[in-house]
């Protein structure tokens, strides 16, 4: 069976996914998601592109990316991340082999019903990622994530994060922005709760 088209073009926001392979938690330490950041950090210093969100979990990870005009394509940023972490993850782990169960998923925000409401869903889904997986109570205490970004104005990212022109909307101020952008966080804790 061929492989779907992925639709690659400037000015649009893309969830991708990626899991490590077999679903292994190769991604565990700290050490390797230092790695990942380090990588990340590489990416925006080689290509020109938004990183708008993101969280790093012990077997997979989620990345929001805006391309931009003139800019890399998706395909290409995601090729030189993943291909520079497996490289770097191998060295440090002494080992051969793939590093990644498949080619990244992605999902085109601007495709959805409702943009706005689409980025905002996944950004607060990214956070709430690692209270899922247990490790952390609230999405606010996780260290591999950046919802952070979105709710504290001088909060100092590891990773440059580009605030989505989305949130920019939301308000005059910072302080505006965020008190809707939460409106989200709290539609979306009522949706685990339905589900749990």
């Amino acid at each position: 069976m061929a492989r779907k088209h992925r639709i690659c073009a400037p000015g649009l926001t893309y969830h991708a996914m990626s899991r490590c392979i077999e679903n292994s938690e190769k991604m565990k330490s700290d050490k390797v998601k230092n790695i990942i950041v380090e990588v990340i950090n590489m990416a925006l210093d080689k290509y020109s592109f938004e990183f708008i969100n993101y969280s790093i979990l012990n077997n997979h990870f989620h990345f929001t990316i805006r391309t931009v005009e003139r800019g890399e394509t998706i395909s290409r940023i995601m090729q030189y991340i993943k291909s520079l972490i497996a490289r770097k993850y191998n060295k440090m782990m002494n080992r051969i082999g793939p590093l990644w169960n498949e080619r990244f998923k992605d999902r085109i925000v601007e495709h959805s019903d409702n943009p706005p409401k689409s980025l905002f869903t996944l950004i607060w889904y990214q956070a709430f990622n690692a209270v899922r997986k247990g490790h952390v109570l609230d999405p606010r205490h996780y260290r591999y994530s950046s919802i952070n970004a979105y709710l504290d104005e001088n909060y100092q990212s590891p990773i440059k994060i580009t605030l989505h022109p989305y949130f920019m909307a939301l308000g005059n101020s910072f302080t505006e922005r965020v008190k809707k952008f939460l409106v989200y966080e709290e539609m979306y804790r009522k949706r685990i709760d339905l589900i749990m």
